[in-house]
């Protein structure tokens, strides 16, 4: 069974970056949807961004133009750049994975696999 491993938060001021990165073992990554969600205290996990097995990529609006979903198939990893970034991205970024041609970008649900997490802040 796939694995996903995150890394690469912490905390930034805004308008600064950060890259997150996704180490996925167990199976080729190109076998599977990749997405990143973001989950806060109190709120449904929320989906930012999603990366097709054919290599298409899918945004939320909140953070298109300001995030960019990439794969290294080589490596096996998934990466969230993230620019410009605002308070209110501040969360737990959470990668996930699935085989299945039902990957909607924003449906926690469509996704069986998921990383351990990793805290992302965001202070003004």
């Amino acid at each position: 069974q796939v694995q996903l491993v995150e890394s690469g938060g912490g905390s930034v001021q805004a308008g600064g970056s950060l890259r997150l990165s996704c180490v996925v073992s167990g199976d080729r990554l190109r076998e599977y949807c990749l997405a990143w969600f973001r989950q806060v205290p109190g709120k449904e996990r929320e989906g930012l961004a999603k990366i097709r097995q054919l290599g298409n990529t899918a945004y939320a609006d909140g953070v298109k133009g300001r995030f960019t979903i990439s794969r290294d198939t080589a490596k096996n990893t998934l990466y969230l750049q993230m620019d410009n970034l605002r308070p209110e991205d501040t969360g737990v970024y959470y990668c996930a994975a699935t085989a299945s041609a039902v990957c909607r970008t924003g449906v926690p649900s469509d996704f069986g696999t998921w990383g351990q997490g990793t805290q992302v802040t965001v202070s003004s």
